[in-house]
């Protein structure tokens, strides 16, 4: 792999299933959600509309065509479906990718991420807390569960379509940490066996606890970190436990005077914070974010980025493509396709129109004039 790769997250829902029928009530989609939000305050930009697509439903071959389309004069180069697998074979909201994968269309590159955590009903509370109701759990029974799992990914890395890093098919695992190690062994092991060169597994980092080398040292090929914690990681680290204590409460007192939620950033500044100087290493993957806002999922006490532009967002697309110009895999995570109950999506709606997408085919087209 010597080009430039753009992956974007894919989210495989906006249907209706049984499992969310029973859960929320029949019908329920993440357009739900979407379509309910309100604004916070004068000037938040929700609800977020989606124009050219408009509500969709992902079971129609012919949305998910004008998807991958779309993606193509983005300039992406492939969809990472999330991939839901609870143990001993349960999954949830299977159907387009079984669909994608057995029909042979859209004909544009995937990959999977196994989103392996437990499903929560969350209660938002005033201070910021949840309360957790389990849905569904995740589990890792063991050996006929992992043969089972790696039975099913083998389908899709024998696909032609599947994303191969060095031959290697990518897997994306969302929590690294709590995977049984035996997993990364015979799942790397079991590919090698079916005759591929190897499998190129990416862990997801969302805590600066969670140290990269560790993660190599454990199986892992590459990591990829997801800076949405809201306060800067080195800040954190050097006012400790006490001075956390300290901003969350000044966060509170802001947020009452200022009458705006305690978790809203402004992504003029943020952006710069999403890369570092550790993601031009050749094991770091790095991720762009276009937009980012929970409230349609937990209210007042979502995290939310104001002043997300198309603008804003071209530069952090040139941020992020220079730091991977000297790699040999220039691969880049975009967070997400769409997103849309998380405010997080290039797809277009009335606010912006197509204009995160034009922003990062811009930015590609001028990378790749430079190079």
């Amino acid at each position: 792999m010597k080009g430039l790769e753009i992956i974007a997250f894919y989210l495989p829902q906006y249907h209706p299933f049984r499992e969310n029928d029973e859960w929320w009530g029949k019908g329920f989609t993440e357009w739900t959600n979407v379509g309910k939000a309100k604004p916070l305050f004068k000037g938040h930009n929700q609800p977020r509309i989606p124009t050219e697509l408009g509500y969709y439903d992902l079971r129609l071959p012919i949305v998910r065509e004008q998807q991958a389309q779309m993606a193509r004069e983005a300039g992406v180069t492939a969809f990472c479906y999330w991939h839901y697998w609870f143990g001993n074979g349960k999954r949830l909201i299977p159907e387009v990718f079984d669909e994608v994968l057995e029909s042979g269309n859209p004909d544009f590159p995937f990959c999977l991420g196994w989103a392996n955590h437990s499903w929560f009903a969350k209660n938002w509370n005033a201070n910021g807390t949840t309360i957790d109701k389990l849905l569904i759990e995740q589990t890792y029974p063991g050996i006929e569960d992992e043969m089972m799992h790696f039975n099913f990914l083998l389908k899709a890395f024998n696909d032609p379509r599947y994303v191969k890093i060095d031959g290697k098919p990518l897997l994306y695992i969302f929590d690294p940490i709590s995977i049984p190690k035996e997993y990364i062994r015979n799942f790397k092991k079991w590919t090698v066996e079916a005759g591929l060169p190897g499998l190129h597994l990416v862990a997801n980092i969302t805590s600066p606890s969670v140290k990269k080398d560790v993660l190599i040292s454990e199986g892992f090929d590459s990591v990829s970190y997801q800076r949405l914690g809201g306060l800067k990681n080195a800040t954190l680290k050097k006012i400790g436990v006490n001075g956390s204590r300290l901003f969350a409460l000044w966060r509170k007192v802001k947020s009452a005077i200022n009458r705006r939620p305690p978790f809203m950033y402004d992504y003029a500044d943020y952006y710069h914070e999403l890369i570092n100087e550790i993601d031009k290493e050749e094991n770091v993957i790095p991720t762009l974010l276009p937009q980012w806002d929970h409230t349609p999922r937990s209210g007042w006490n979502g995290t939310f980025l104001v002043n997300a532009t198309p603008e804003l967002f071209y530069h952090h697309c040139n941020d992020v493509l220079d730091i991977v110009k000297n790699k040999n895999n220039k691969i880049v995570f975009l967070k997400s396709w769409n997103e849309w109950g998380e405010g997080n999506m290039m797809e277009p709606d009335m606010t912006y129109g197509r204009g995160f997408i034009d922003s990062l085919r811009k930015a590609i087209e001028e990378y790749k004039c430079e190079r």
